[in-house]
């Protein structure tokens, strides 16, 4: 190991060190403060006292012991539960504003209580997000109780609620809500041209569950509202069926890692005597080649029941993180309606964009931040450059006593299933619970069908039923239970031994525990921890073990199975290899991918930071004529925010447009980047004056009235529908990346162009 990076990393365990026995010692204070004899009223006296003081100005740092200490008396009495001191340590680490590590089942719900009653005192708002409704409104019930004991009001807010019903659920001290559902809720605001149509108050203080989740994983999903589309695309199905008429090598190429896709010369030939449209990198083509890209990305890289699924007449996409269908969400345009043609469907036109924004640059609207996960470290580096937040490792309530085994590698896919299941099968005969991880829809399906063979009988979940789901997983840990999911159904919920019921905990554990088994290893190392995180909570046995095979997908990305040759692997293919260097190289193969992907972030970052720089600017002074500030007549409000709103509408098109052709800069020496940068630069000095411009010709026609119904006549009014979407971030990387082969395709094709008459050549 590097010296300075050896160095850099005990710097920081000696400072982490340091901040937990600071930690330790200040939860230990809080813990010998006795509330016990004091009646309900005094206590509730306390924190009015606490509320008083800290709205005449008194610092929060300076409150914490006896607001922590008053929270754990009324959680007592309240809920019956006593908070660890690791609870205790966490929460405060919280109010600090740190990322915290807390293993599975050691209560992060109940140390986010802490400092949200204490930040809330402010009267300022904290927002609670989750990982989805269901969890949502499952705690703030379940913690409801403590806030209201405390004189604190708690709510939820849940997707489809009232304007009026989200309004009064933003409006409680405390609002749990899912981080997706509050990003659309601030969307929604942003094009509300009358105050009394906006939901959400000022935003003060957040704790992100599931931080790595939200933070790393989804923090580059544009959340986006449009107008509803109107009527359908057309020529989908015509390029779909081109896309298909191509052949792997013939026509087509992969990269390295078989992220990206695209013709070779052979292949545009093929494509231009199919459409008959001449040559296909002449100016006029560049719709149709785009259309053609997708329809080929989509055709070549898409799998279904992998990648998406299809169910009643609609295409519903699968999260690679958690295996699961994501609700709502989307592949960019072109890629969603070529989807759509490659499986039959008719593809809905894309409705104008109104407004859109990444969760990273949503969450960073909020002052101050922390966020909680049971897996951080592995992305300790990531989390502090992004969001300038320190992991802070919690230590457990009882030590984990779960046995990670090594993986079990096998040379062909084949013998891994078969191992798979004879494995399965072994320990179910036991009684011994079993969690099984896959890595898509497809697989889950079929080993339920092998299981189901075998005479194991099993639950599978891979589809959205969050309520559904979680009442499963909370009983994966009963005796004899085979639980068959996708990566991580049923995240939030512990699954307890015995399903709760202490007798047969008892002898859950004596069987050695919940069993994880995972179907794959996952590019990134945090998916596969938290698959093996779900066993062995608060000190159970449990056991957790991978099944790869060097014919899984990573493994052939990288070459993995040219390590052993030909006739060894064939020689050893019914049995677990024991070589330590292909799981040293598996490893490895999952450090240089997270790196990748840390990469591929920063990267798409730069493009998106200076549109939300520019979103800022425009909506600050939206937010003043919305909110009365600038003193201006009720017409004059409308007018601006009308066409405040417009122009921002056409910027987006415009940002959107650029960033679909900036890679054709590369040909001619220029940063894509920096080129971009410049060009939406200069669009955006133009909006003023367009925005004053057509302000001041409609206020001219409109005569000084204030009347709503000539601003309906004029056409002042919002949207009459819209919907709100999230554009799947997965495939940004695709047209981030396309300027890496876009460039030496219309090269050679030129080349090729220029030659044939020279040789006489008509087609390749």
């Amino acid at each position: 190991m590097n010296l300075a990076v050896k160095l850099m990393r005990e710097f920081k365990d000696r400072d982490t060190r340091k901040k937990l026995k600071g930690y330790r010692d200040k939860a230990e204070f809080i813990c010998k403060r006795n509330l016990e004899t004091w009646d309900e009223r005094r206590l509730q006296a306390e924190s009015r006292r606490l509320k008083k003081e800290v709205r005449s100005g008194t610092p929060l740092d300076e409150l914490l012991v006896d607001a922590y200490a008053l929270v754990c008396e009324a959680t007592k009495r309240t809920l019956g539960l006593h908070p660890y001191d690791v609870q205790i340590m966490a929460a405060i680490a919280l109010h600090e504003g740190c990322l915290i590590e807390q293993h599975t089942g050691e209560g992060k719900t109940l140390s986010a209580v802490m400092p949200a009653y204490l930040n809330a005192l402010t009267g300022e708002g904290v927002h609670v997000l989750t990982f989805n409704d269901y969890l949502a409104k499952r705690d703030a019930e379940w913690m409801g109780p403590i806030y209201h004991f405390l004189g604190l009001t708690v709510k939820s807010v849940q997707a489809g609620m009232s304007m009026s019903g989200k309004r009064g659920a933003y409006a409680a001290d405390i609002t749990y809500v899912t981080a997706k559902e509050a990003g659309f809720d601030y969307l929604r605001d942003t094009i509300a041209l009358d105050e009394a149509d906006t939901v959400h108050r000022s935003f003060h203080y957040v704790i992100v569950d599931e931080a790595d989740s939200l933070l790393l994983d989804e923090a580059r999903v544009p959340l986006v509202i449009a107008c509803e589309p109107g009527g359908f695309t057309s020529d989908g199905i015509r390029f779909a069926e081109v896309a298909r008429q191509l052949k792997q090598d013939e026509h087509y190429n992969f990269d390295e890692f078989q992220r990206n896709v695209y013709l070779n010369a052979a292949g545009a030939a093929k494509a231009e005597s199919l459409l008959g449209c001449g040559n296909l990198y002449e100016s006029h083509n560049s719709d149709l080649l785009s259309s053609l890209n997708c329809a080929l990305h989509t055709e070549a890289l898409l799998k279904k029941d992998v990648d998406y699924i299809v169910r009643d007449g609609k295409i519903e996409l699968i999260d690679e993180y958690t295996g699961r269908v994501a609700e709502n969400r989307h592949l960019p345009d072109g890629l969603q309606a070529a989807l759509a043609a490659k499986e039959g469907l008719q593809p809905l036109a894309s409705g104008r964009i109104l407004g859109t924004i990444t969760l990273q640059h949503f969450l960073s609207l909020y002052p101050k931040i922390c966020g909680m996960t049971a897996t951080a470290q592995v992305s300790a580096m990531e989390f502090e450059a992004i969001y300038a937040l320190q992991v802070v490792p919690i230590p457990p309530n009882r030590p984990n006593i779960r046995i990670d085994h090594p993986h079990r590698i096998y040379t062909h896919k084949e013998a891994k299933f078969k191992a798979l299941v004879q494995e399965i099968s072994y320990i179910h005969r036991t009684g011994r619970p079993i969690l099984i991880g896959t890595s898509s829809v497809e697989e889950s399906g079929i080993l339920a069908q092998a299981l189901a063979a075998a005479n194991v009988p099993c639950h599978v979940l891979n589809a959205k039923n969050d309520a559904e789901e979680a009442e499963i997983i909370a009983k994966a840990g009963e005796i004899g239970a085979v639980t068959v999911s996708t990566n991580m159904a049923g995240r939030g919920v512990d699954i307890r031994l015995g399903g709760g019921n202490s007798a047969q905990a008892e002898v859950v554990a004596k069987l050695g525990g919940l069993y994880v088994i995972g179907t794959h290893v996952h590019e990134s190392m945090r998916i596969d921890k938290q698959l093996c995180g779900r066993s062995g909570r608060q000190g159970d046995p449990g056991a957790s073990v991978f099944f790869v095979s060097l014919e899984d997908e990573l493994m052939l990305q990288f070459g993995i199975d040219k390590v052993l040759p030909p006739a060894y692997r064939d020689l050893r293919q019914g049995e677990a290899l024991d070589e330590s260097v292909l799981r040293g190289k598996i490893t490895h193969i999952q450090r240089v991918m997270m790196g990748q992907n840390f990469q591929i972030r920063q990267e798409l970052n730069r493009y998106s930071d200076m549109v939300e720089e520019q979103r800022r600017i425009l909506y600050e002074e939206r937010l003043g004529i919305l909110h009365g500030e600038t003193k201006v007549s009720p017409s004059e409000q409308r007018v601006r925010l009308y066409f405040i709103d417009k122009f921002w509408a056409d910027h987006l098109e415009y940002v959107s447009y650029i960033r679909e052709s900036i890679h054709l800069t590369s040909l001619v020496n220029c940063n894509p980047i920096d080129e971009f940068h410049a060009q939406i630069i200069q669009a955006f000095e133009q909006i003023p004056a367009k925005i004053n411009r057509e302000s001041a010709n409609m206020l001219a026609k409109l005569g000084g009235s204030n009347d709503p119904a000539l601003w309906e006549k004029f056409g002042l009014k919002p949207p009459t529908s819209t919907r709100t979407y999230i554009i799947n971030d997965q495939y940004m990387e695709y047209l981030q990346n396309r300027s890496s082969w876009t460039a030496g395709t219309i090269i050679a094709f030129w080349i090729r162009k220029m030659l044939r008459p020279v040789f006489g050549w008509s087609e390749f």
